[in-house]
């Protein structure tokens, strides 16, 4: 009845991938290759939530 109100969940994956994506790179340009690394492992799981939340529909 108030499906307007909820949040679309790939709207907020979105945000939170290119946050990531984000940190990730300026931690690449500082020279911390571990912690983009690691910032990129997330970011590919978040992607591949979104691929999810994609086909579903």
């Amino acid at each position: 009845m108030l499906g307007f109100l909820k949040g679309d969940p790939k709207k907020k994956l979105q945000k939170a991938y290119e946050a990531k994506l984000e940190k990730a790179l300026h931690a690449q340009r500082n020279g911390d290759l571990r912690t983009h690394g690691t910032l990129m492992e997330e970011a590919e799981k978040i992607y591949a939530e979104i691929e999810q939340l994609s086909n579903k529909k």
